[in-house]
Parts: structure tokens; sequence; C-alpha cells
């Protein structure tokens, strides 16, 4: 058995009684510091901190550098400009999905691509087959440690340790070189919860003192450390998708939901264009949609959907909602069943039992400040 992987951060988690970790796709990583119903309370109603170092970071340079990511990603990346970023997705010629990843525009021929950690090498070695010459590429992951500040007051703690207007900065838009407890970071204004927040990119080395720093400054204003399990409840409720569940190589970015960030208009080709603009053309033959228990009972990951004795899809995620109190999932099924208030049946453990197609996302913020993706 291999050896788990840890982040820079890892000899602290001990620090922090209640500290519980997993197997994270071969990292071995905080579930949860305090309780994740806890943390996920925190980051709605006040801030979350979330060490995501183990996230992939590849740099991509050179003076063809853009149409390389214009060939190999779905969204339109000539629509970016120095310090700004983009949600996207990789996909395979048939469709199916390499990855979701986020793509910032660092300079006019210099771009970072954040992949996931269960796909790095993966994404390595697909963007190394589709190379173009006039192109440099160098994955950075090992040396760069990154942070996840969330919430309401993410702003608000933040915004006194560093020497920039961060109300200034708009969502998808990004500051590089930012001075910030002792450290040289890059801050974006993305994130993965559904809230306001930031994701700090920093060298390893400095992790440690940065996410003590954050930790201690942000204890007054109700910042928790926060760990996978709330990190997924979260964006659950967002309905923002998590590879291997929402997105896959057999599941469309389509059929995944997030086809808002493809783009097939665009003049330029990139791989799996055909196979998409034929599923668009023809019908999207599957939907993730938002299930909500009608009968008692809590939907979870690949139980079955039924539409009578039909087998019509599966939840992807499932839960009870910390926020709302309710027992709901995203489902992928046929898109004829997809429409909201269809009723339809989950197995849950055996029992087969009444379920709601209802609108998603389950929550959505007051807008106020930045969107967060």
């Amino acid at each position: 058995m291999s050896e788990l992987k840890r982040t820079p951060l890892y000899p602290l988690y001990a620090e922090i009684s209640g500290v519980r970790c997993i197997d994270f796709g071969g990292w071995e990583l905080p579930v949860q510091f305090s309780g994740i119903h806890k943390e996920h309370e925190a980051v709605r109603e006040a801030a979350g901190l979330f060490d995501v170092s183990h996230m992939g970071e590849f740099m991509v340079s050179g003076p063809q550098a853009e149409n390389f990511i214009q060939h190999v990603t779905v969204n339109d990346v000539t629509s970016l400009t120095p310090g700004q970023a983009q949600y996207s997705a990789m996909c395979y010629p048939d469709g199916g999905v390499v990855d979701d990843l986020l793509v910032y525009k660092l300079g006019e021929q210099s771009y970072m691509l954040v992949v996931n950690a269960s796909n790095l090498d993966k994404d390595w070695e697909w963007l190394q087959q589709h190379l173009m010459d006039g192109v440099q590429m160098t994955n950075e992951s090992d040396g760069t440690a990154l942070l996840a500040l969330q919430g309401p007051k993410a702003e608000e703690i933040l915004a006194p340790l560093v020497d920039t207007d961060l109300a200034q900065l708009g969502a998808f838009h990004f500051l590089q070189q930012v001075p910030l407890l002792g450290a040289s970071v890059l801050i974006s204004r993305t994130g993965y919860t559904g809230e306001d927040g930031f994701e700090i990119y920093l060298p390893t080395g400095d992790a440690p003192a940065v996410w003590k720093g954050l930790l201690e400054h942000g204890d007054a204003h109700g910042l928790l450390p926060a760990g996978l399990g709330a990190r997924d409840t979260l964006r659950f409720e967002a309905k923002l998708p998590l590879y291997g569940q929402e997105l896959s190589q057999d599941i469309s970015p389509l059929e995944g939901g997030i086809g808002f960030f493809v783009k097939l208009n665009q003049a330029d080709d990139f791989i799996g264009k055909e196979a998409l603009r034929q599923q668009k053309n023809d019908g999207v033959p599957r939907k993730l949609v938002g299930i909500e228990m009608i009968d008692r009972g809590i939907p979870r990951s690949h139980y079955p959907v039924y539409s009578g004795d039909t087998q019509i899809g599966e939840i992807t995620t499932g839960t009870q909602s910390p926020t709302l109190k309710r027992n709901l999932g995203l489902a992928l099924i046929e898109s004829g069943h997809a429409a909201i208030g269809t009723q339809v049946e989950v197995d849950v453990r055996g029992k087969r039992l009444k379920a709601e197609v209802v609108s998603v996302p389950f929550y959505k913020r007051a807008q106020k400040g930045a969107d967060s993706k």
C-alpha cells in the first residue's frame, strides 16, 4: 500500500482538537476539524478556512499558449485578459470529461491551470499528448500551497492583512505578488462553496505561517478551519459539480449541468466540440436535476432513481442539507423525467421512497459583493 501524500499544513492539524483525516484520492486530508455541520454553518454565516493544497497547478507559457488552451478546454480562453480567471473543462473526443478546472491568465503568454488532485497525473499526461510547438508546461503542484477563505466575512478578515482594496476585486479576477503575512501570494476571488471568498496560492514553505495568521486574525470574526466534509455539503447545496460524481469520463459537461461554460459557437475547434454539438442538437439524453425526498429517507450517491418500474438514473450526491434541513440530492436522470415537479422514487437501501424533482441550486446566497463560483 502506497504512503498517503500530505499537504505542508498536515503537521498543524494535530494542534486542532477533534480533527479527523481520511484518504482522499491518495492524500491524507482533514474531513473535519470541529464537526461538519459546525464548519458548514461557519462558512454560511461567517467564514471557513480550507487547506486545498492537494490541488494541482500547471504553468503554461509561450507564443502558442492561448491556442493550446483554447484547443484543450471548452470555454473561450480568448475572452480573458491578464488578471482574469475562468471555470472550464477538458473533454475527450466523445464529449466525456477529462477534468474540470480553472484557467488563470497570468500574462499575455502565461497561464495557470488549476486541476483536481485525483486527476493530476491523468491531466498532465493528457495535456502532454496534445502539446503544441511554442508551448512550455511545468508542473508546480509540489511547490504550491492553496488556502480557500470562504464566507460572508471573508473580505472583512482578509482586507486588513493586505495593502490592496479587495472590494475592487471582482469575481473571477485575481491579483499577483500580494504581500500577506510575510509571503508573496496570488489572491483570486473564486470559490467552491456558494459564498463569497478568496483562493490564496503561495509557496509551500510559507503556508503554515499564513494559515496560522489567518486563523488567529479571523478568530474574532468567527473563522473556523474547515475540512472536506463541509466543503462537500457546501458545494452540493450550491450545485457545484464534483468530478467523479456530477462529471466524469461518462458524463458530458452538457449532462452534468455546466453547459453554460461550453462555448460551442466559438470559431476555434476544441477537443470534444463536435460530439457536444451533436449531443446538444439531438437533445441531451440525461440531465442533472435536484431531488427532494417526500418519504423519510436520505438519498446517497449511486442510489437508483425510478419512474414506475424503470430505472431512469441515479443519485450523484445526496445528503440532509445542513442549511435547509431538507433531504436533498443531485441526480443524473433521463431528460424526459427532468421537469420540475416530476414524481420519482429513490431506492434507499432496498426500499422505494417517493421523491420529487425540484429547482436547483438548493442554496443561493444574497447577491452582495462579488460572486463566487
